[in-house]
């Protein structure tokens, strides 16, 4: 029996042309500025954020921790959705190592109305941590692969400008918001002083993140980086990985949102509560989902119960279009059990 791992897009293995982009890669050290690669990854990833300037990061967690650091000082205050996995996910990363102390606004599927943010932003008093940062999650990972809506980010960042206070974009699913929308990478980070995105997840890489932004933060974030010890050498054979990923992984970004939709309309069809996915995560309610994750897994599929009654389901490289039908018909069988 063949397993369906949806239990994330991190789970995705490199292509047999991905291996010989690494393979074939130029090296250098990257520590030391020499590494080829890994600059002309982080040139293409500054020019398509529409930021002056890029630094290559392990992961995701690290991206969303140099960026707090590099815009707050200690005992400062970060406003983030209460289900952001800057929150969620990160091992508390900001408050361990920037010093800062969190503070979340509730969100609907992961999106921050205005007025709720407003209300978040400390005055001026000696009493009160200074506001420092706004941070948003797009697309949004506990939200259901959630598309943040333009009209809110742009509200967000005038709003967040108007109070001087420093924003950045988790965009480990940028991409995905991408494709799905119809919008450009650098139109969805446009506002927002930096903004982080992942290769690791749905481009399907190994290994990687990037952090872009002005070139004063960017310079800071390497300094930062180095201390954490995220300096890594001949990084140019994971960078080569995430420059092949750019050039034939982002377009099949959409194969992966039309499954994730069509195992949702079979899921309903059966009567199952399936939610419309926006992107490449598709969120299921069952009475108890570590139960039903349990029985799903010996028909062949695997998945993560994320709440005591809701499953999540990660479409990416590894799932194919004949992974749709046996999937549906695992959660029949769990639905008849």
């Amino acid at each position: 029996m063949r397993t369906i791992d949806l239990r994330s897009d991190t789970v995705t293995l490199p292509t047999a042309a991905m291996h010989r982009a690494m393979a074939e890669a130029q090296l250098g050290d990257d520590v030391l500025g020499d590494d080829p690669t890994v600059a002309a990854l982080e040139r293409r990833c500054a020019e398509l954020a529409g930021k002056d300037a890029a630094v290559f990061v392990p992961s995701g967690t690290m991206a969303n921790l140099l960026a707090i650091s590099v815009h707050t000082r200690p005992g400062d205050e970060v406003l983030m959705e209460a289900e952001a996995h800057t929150f969620v996910y990160e091992s508390a990363g900001g408050s361990a190592v920037a010093g800062i102390q969190p503070r979340v606004v509730a969100g609907e599927r992961g999106v921050m109305a205005p007025a709720d943010v407003r209300a978040a932003i400390r005055g001026e008093d000696v009493h009160f941590p200074r506001t420092a940062l706004l941070c948003v999650e797009d697309t949004h990972n506990r939200g259901g692969g959630r598309i943040q809506p333009l009209d809110n980010t742009d509200a967000l960042c005038e709003l967040a400008l108007a109070h001087g206070i420093a924003t950045h974009l988790d965009g480990a699913r940028l991409l995905n918001a991408a494709v799905a929308s119809g919008t450009t990478v650098a139109r969805r980070a446009r506002d927002f002083d930096t903004v982080c995105f992942c290769f690791s997840k749905a481009l399907g890489c190994p290994v990687g993140s990037i952090l872009c932004g002005p070139d004063d933060k960017i310079a800071l974030a390497r300094r930062i980086r180095k201390r954490l010890g995220g300096g890594m050498r001949q990084a140019g054979l994971l960078a080569a990985a995430g420059l092949h990923a750019l050039d034939h992984h982002v377009d099949r970004l959409a194969d992966d949102h039309r499954r994730a939709a069509a195992v949702s309309e079979g899921l309903r069809a059966a009567g199952l509560d399936a939610e419309v996915p926006d992107t490449n995560i598709l969120r299921v309610g069952l009475p108890d989902a570590p139960a039903a994750a349990e029985a799903l897994g010996t028909h062949g599929v695997r998945c993560f119960a994320v709440a005591p009654d809701r499953l999540r389901l990660v479409f990416h490289l590894g799932v194919g279009d004949d992974d749709v039908e046996p999937v549906i018909r695992a959660f029949r069988e769990i639905a008849r059990a």
